[in-house]
């Protein structure tokens, strides 16, 4: 076992017996990576900040039930995306996602942005609507399928799919401006 992890292993045992200052190392850590999951689904500095705290303290409460059978990081990203959805639905900015129709049988062929920084795509995926946006990021950044989109935010997963078909068309419109 590497040293890296062992010391995790430390510190969540730690945590789980009320160690704050254990916590505190696992949130310097980790806020930076969480952070950036948060940026993604909001849309604004303020709520990303927000997010980041709730879902924190989620993980402090939970940390006990971490059972060391897959990456810890990996959980606490669930938890991060799991709070950003909650976010949503208390702020019903998910509104225009159960508005839109069935999608066609329509297929898009995936983004090619090699040349381009991720900063410059994280800017537009985060100008997509509310919608599009929650939805594109499910399912093609943290690989969630349709059906827990569709649970997650209590949508049909045919809206899920016409979500990430329209965020998809409106970011390779928005791409192809930029590599013109």
């Amino acid at each position: 076992m590497s040293h890296k992890l062992s010391d995790e292993i430390s510190l969540i045992k730690a945590c789980s017996q009320g160690d704050h200052t254990a916590f505190k190392k696992i949130y310097n850590h980790y806020k930076g990576k969480m952070f950036s999951i948060c940026l993604r689904y909001m849309n604004t500095h303020d709520e990303a900040q927000d997010v980041l705290q709730d879902g924190f303290i989620k993980v402090y409460h939970k940390i006990s039930t971490f059972s060391f059978a897959g990456s810890f990081e990996g959980w606490m990203k669930r938890i991060f995306v799991h709070t950003c959805i909650e976010f949503i639905r208390k702020q019903k900015q998910h509104e225009d996602i159960n508005e839109l129709t069935e999608m066609d049988n329509i297929t898009v062929s995936e983004m090619t942005v090699s040349s381009m920084d991720a900063d410059k795509l994280i800017e537009l995926i985060k100008e997509l609507p509310k919608g599009y946006r929650t939805v594109f990021n499910m399912y093609v950044i943290d690989g969630y399928s349709h059906k827990q989109i569709s649970d997650a935010l209590q949508i049909s997963e045919s809206t899920s799919k016409t979500q990430l078909f329209k965020a998809r068309k409106q970011l390779q419109i928005w791409l192809k401006g930029w590599f013109e």
